[in-house]
């Protein structure tokens, strides 16, 4: 591959208001919607992004049949702290499944779960 590898990610969850409210609250950030509900329930809202910076950006996607938790893909994102995004977590609803960590060279990570049971990984060089 000649570039990065990840382009899009989205995050399936089940209570749309719930899971907003974790990723804002643990990431101090706010979602844009990305479309109008569809008559079908298909709900998207968007973290935010600078498409001139590295990395890639994704969305909270609500639709009907696909639920959220037990997948097996887990998304890092990126922090200055592991620690501090990852204290957020249990009062944003979601839960620490493993404490920060060191991974030698490759600085930290922090995998915790989402206020939707999805897990999710935090990482960073500090």
């Amino acid at each position: 591959m000649a570039s990065n590898p990840v382009g899009w990610f989205e995050i399936y969850v089940e209570d749309m208001q719930r899971a907003r409210s974790f990723y804002e609250s643990v990431f101090n950030v706010t979602f844009e919607s990305l479309m109008d509900p569809t008559d079908d329930g298909l709900e998207m809202w968007t973290f935010p992004s600078d498409m001139e910076s590295y990395g890639a950006t994704g969305a909270l996607v609500r639709m009907p049949g696909y639920p959220a938790g037990g997948n097996s893909i887990i998304v890092y994102f990126s922090c200055e702290d592991c620690a501090v995004e990852e204290s957020r977590v249990p009062q944003s609803g979601g839960s620490v499944v493993r404490a920060k960590m060191a991974i030698g060279e490759y600085g930290f990570i922090s995998l915790v779960k989402d206020s939707e049971g999805n897990t999710l990984g935090l990482h960073s060089m500090k």
